[in-house]
């Protein structure tokens, strides 16, 4: 029988590569993410891997919408194996003095409530099934900060508070919890942190090779496939020419 993932911010990036790579490996998927067409091309592509789908349009940030999502799922695709909480953003790099605070909002609301929001509708499920395992995307930035990443930096360091917190919670229930910390990743990431500006993201991944998003499926893959005993409390990954937060060394 075909396992099921719940996988959020899958339009894209970390998301897509993940949902992708699980379509190939087995699971059927439910999807979400803001932006519609971009949802119904990948729901085309899984299914086209012979996968289950199902996908409906989801602001994470928002309370009531989470609910709602939740109320609509058919039954079925509340028996939910796994769940991979990858929606997030980094917006800006302001200093504190000089901070904007509609980017603080937006990384607060999406990076700490959004995943608070899912996981609380998702948990009960899986502590009734007493199965069940949660998969939360980190970052370096969870880890060590740099220069401008303040609030990104507080809301990640979160995302890894959180994680060990449901992992202490949920062990009793017999749930895997792993968080999965990368360090830069070439995606869309550093075009929605400059707010579209092309060039300038272009520059951050430039005279070095980065990770890419397959590289974290692969990982979140190996997570899931290890024993059900086996739990992989976290994983950092980092590009060879990134030895830190903040440090990258060019060619």
């Amino acid at each position: 029988m075909k396992k099921i993932a719940f996988v959020t911010g899958a339009t894209a990036g970390i998301g897509k590569a993940t949902a992708r790579l699980l379509a190939k490996n087995n699971y059927d998927l439910i999807l979400c993410g803001r932006r519609k067409e971009m949802l119904k091309d990948i729901e085309n592509e899984l299914k086209g891997y012979g996968a289950e789908v199902y996908a409906a349009k989801l602001d994470v940030r928002k309370r009531k919408e989470v609910e709602t999502f939740f109320e609509d799922l058919p039954d079925r695709w509340k028996n939910m194996d796994v769940l991979v909480n990858n929606a997030g953003l980094a917006a800006g790099l302001d200093s504190f003095a000089g901070g904007n605070l509609d980017d603080w909002d937006q990384m607060v609301d999406t990076n700490i409530k959004g995943l608070l929001y899912v996981s609380r509708m998702v948990m009960p499920l899986m502590v009734n099934r007493r199965s069940g395992h949660i998969v939360n995307i980190g970052s370096i930035a969870g880890k060590e900060i740099y220069t401008g990443g303040n609030v990104y930096c507080g809301t990640k360091h979160a995302v890894d508070a959180l994680s060990r917190s449901m992992r202490r919670e949920l062990a009793e229930f017999d749930i895997r919890v792993s968080g999965i910390h990368p360090g830069a990743v070439e995606t869309e990431f550093s075009l929605v942190r400059f707010k579209g500006d092309a060039e300038r993201s272009k520059k951050v991944y430039e005279g070095y090779q980065s990770l890419v998003a397959n590289d974290i499926a692969e990982a979140i893959l190996w997570c899931l496939n290890q024993p059900k005993h086996v739990n992989i409390n976290e994983l950092t990954i980092m590009p060879l020419a990134q030895p830190a937060a903040g440090v990258v060394f060019k060619k």
